[in-house]
């Protein structure tokens, strides 16, 4: 089976006028064949070796996704180089860190939101090269156009062993510093080539890339995958233009992340309040037509594979969804094992409320502390530089501690929560926020709720409202109230919510409170709530 770098010779060879790549620039569709991607990686490759790069040396590179982006680690894997991706919504702080840690050289950047402050992380004696994007030019820089003019030449690809180190993986930095999980070429190849095969991906599939490619997910999911399988990929041009290049692309494969699950929801009931989209779907024959109709505005209405992953997704929107005619895998991985774990393909009906079953390889187990543990082809080698974490993360029998508390029920998986996010109440009562969290995103109107209550007589929810939610706030409150109700009985005595406490800070990443793969930072979301949490009153509290 070949390697990464024959691999993406052999692309360029066997398909080479193949759409590869497509970015819009100034509303200006942009492609690249395969041929073409691969002649300019290697440009840029040679240039990097013209720079005094070596095998091995780390280069990192800081964007959102963008066909440049893969372009950059393509010519990194040419080079023979270590590749260090870097969230685009990463602070000075951590970009300083996360560079100096893995003994960066040199630093592709690209599209940054406010790149000035950003992208002032960059350690002096780190050479940058500039993408070709506006944000690429607050930091002092090479052009990618110009070092891309000179042809390769003799510039030969740099040959690395499998075993050799490929990428260094930094985890999203939910808790604690980020760690860089260590993968191999074997690993990168293992994964876009497996990936692929495991899902029933075909020839021509068309893949909207717009989750960070920073990320293992999009990394192992798109990218890798696209070296194997004839897919090709297409970016979104910016934020506003998100949804206009959706439509454009029509995805065949399209994958996203609970909160933006939500958020299309929301945007769907906009259009459609629920009352009147449970009564079109109740008529045989207008639901075929009001399904169709939803997909083409959202553009999906190609796509044929859709998938959820990052953090668990509230069964009541994967049914809703369901109904609707977008039928949601869920899959897990973790960047230590370079996203590979759960996942189905199209011939395989999922289980709403698990993370579907093992991917090829993939061996799964349950600790005696109910810790779902996981081995498997592509586990990284180790964490950089952190021997002693890797020792604990480890089983004697060469399993990884995944940190998440699990079932396995027929071979589905079932998250129950972190293994670290469990609290006592003062009650003496442990309780898993995530399952309660998941039956209040039963409610439109809430679009994403943290269950806090370490030490508390009975838990709280602190929860941000949707958009659309009613401006009364009697109205709100009252209907509030209702909810709560229903749902305490639904729980055990010791998991009913006090309150419901209204925040009014929209939780972002900017601010802190999601990580970049949009998941809650608990423990700063409690930090940053906990006076509130001690004022609020009643069954519904709003956050003056």
């Amino acid at each position: 089976m070949r390697g990464i770098q024959d691999q993406l010779a052999h692309r360029a060879q066997s398909t080479p006028d193949q759409l590869y790549l497509s970015q819009p620039i100034d509303r200006q569709w942009h492609t690249w064949t395969w041929s073409e991607a691969y002649d300019e990686a290697m440009r840029m490759a040679a240039a990097l070796e013209r720079m005094g790069l070596a095998p091995g040396d780390r280069v990192a590179i800081i964007s959102r996704n963008c066909a440049h982006w893969v372009l950059a680690d393509m010519a990194i894997i040419l080079a023979g180089l270590v590749s260090v991706p870097v969230y685009p919504t990463a602070h000075a702080r951590t970009i300083r860190q996360i560079l100096e840690h893995s003994e960066c050289r040199a630093c592709f950047v690209g599209k940054v939101d406010q790149a000035d402050q950003r992208l002032a992380g960059i350690p002096d004696g780190v050479a940058a090269i500039a993408m070709p994007y506006p944000d690429a030019e607050a930091v002092e820089a090479q052009a990618w156009e110009t070092l891309i003019k000179q042809p390769a030449g003799d510039f030969q690809v740099h040959r690395r062993a499998e075993e050799d180190l490929a990428t260094l993986l930094y985890t999203s930095g939910s808790t604690g510093t980020p760690k860089g999980a260590m993968h191999s070429f074997s690993n990168f190849a293992f994964v876009g080539r497996t990936l692929p095969e495991a899902l029933g991906v075909e020839p021509g599939e068309r893949v909207f890339s717009y989750l960070p490619l920073s990320h293992c997910t999009e990394r192992a999911y798109v990218e890798a995958g696209s070296f194997y399988a004839e897919t090709s990929l297409y970016f979104a041009e910016s934020i506003e233009t998100f949804a206009e290049d959706l439509r454009h692309v029509r995805p065949t494969l399209f994958g996203s992340v609970p909160r933006l699950w939500k958020r299309f929801q929301l945007g769907v009931l906009e259009r459609l309040p629920p009352e009147k989209l449970d009564r079109l779907l109740k008529l045989p024959l207008v639901a075929g037509l009001i399904r169709r109709k939803i997909k083409k505005g959202l553009g999906l209405d190609q796509a044929r594979w859709f998938a959820s992953g990052s953090a668990p997704m509230a069964v009541s929107l994967l049914q809703w969804w369901d109904r609707v005619g977008v039928t949601i895998r869920e899959g897990w991985g973790m960047t230590e094992t370079f996203a590979y774990g759960t996942q189905i393909g199209l011939d395989v009906e999922p289980r709403f409320g698990t993370i579907s079953r093992a991917l090829p390889g993939a061996e799964l187990k349950i600790s005696d502390e109910q810790e779902l543990l996981i081995r498997c082809p592509c586990l990284m080698d180790g964490y950089y530089k952190a021997d002693d974490l890797t020792a604990e993360s480890m089983t004697e029998d060469g399993f990884f501690r995944t940190g998440d508390r699990a079932f396995i029920e027929d071979g589905f998986v079932t998250i129950t929560g972190r293994v670290k996010e469990l609290f006592k109440t003062a009650k003496g009562k442990y309780v898993a926020p995530v399952p309660v969290e998941s039956l209040l995103a039963r409610n439109a109107w809430i679009e994403i709720a943290c269950v806090l209550g370490s030490g508390m007589t009975q838990p709280v929810a602190l929860i941000q409202l949707a958009e659309h939610a009613p401006a009364d706030r009697d109205q709100l409150k009252s209907q509030l109230e209702s909810d709560l109700e229903r749902l305490n009985q639904e729980l055990e005595p010791h998991e009913r919510l006090a309150s419901l406490v209204v925040v009014s800070e929209t939780w972002e990443v900017d601010n802190g409170l999601l990580t970049p793969t949009l998941k809650i930072k608990r423990d700063v979301i409690e930090a940053r709530y906990a006076g509130l949490i001690e004022q609020a009153s009643g069954r519904v509290h709003f956050e003056s």
